[in-house]
């Protein structure tokens, strides 16, 4: 192969990782947002992540009518300000993502993950769901954007306490 040649080939793979880079950390700080929402959470911060014409949805029987479908960035917005209306929501929420992959084709990206959330409500009630999620993405002039976003539960289960407790941690001595 010729120098130009690995050149250029170097470069796209380089290009490549770059951008599923962009991708990944998109994907992270939508899921800080989701951690983080609560009364009067800004939610262009959270909106701005996504596509003006981004579809946002909940798939499978649970999913599909506890979320349904949200097309265009300000019904996404709507659909997240429940959230950050009072009385709050979340007590404590987190996103946990793994079992990633991602992938790159020029200037749009695929990625899947599976989520595991431990949630306590204000309510006093606990959960803990896991999900499976895809999204598409699209390469705008500055940044990676959400395009369509899936998420479909695999389990939820009830929990009788809250996740965080007040007792010390336990450390050796």
């Amino acid at each position: 192969m010729s120098v130009e040649k690995t050149i250029d080939a170097l470069e796209k793979r380089l290009t490549a990782l770059e951008s599923e880079k962009e991708v990944r950390e998109c994907m992270n700080r939508y899921m800080y947002f989701c951690d983080d929402i609560g009364i009067d959470f800004p939610l262009e911060k959270l909106t701005q992540l996504f596509s003006e014409g981004a579809v946002w949805e909940g798939k499978g029987g649970r999913y599909s009518k506890s979320f349904g479908r949200c097309e265009g960035r300000d019904a996404i917005a709507q659909m997240f300000k429940k959230y950050t209306l009072p009385p709050a929501h979340f007590e404590l929420n987190v996103h946990v993502l793994g079992n990633e992959v991602i992938n790159v084709d020029a200037d749009s990206a695929t990625g899947s993950w599976v989520l595991v959330q431990p949630s306590s409500f204000t309510s006093g009630k606990s959960q803990l769901s896991c999900a499976r999620i895809t999204a598409k993405f699209i390469k705008s002039s500055e940044r990676w954007l959400i395009d369509h976003f899936q998420t479909e539960s695999l389990f939820s289960r009830p929990m009788s306490e809250s996740w965080d407790q007040p007792a010390p941690l336990p450390v050796p001595d």
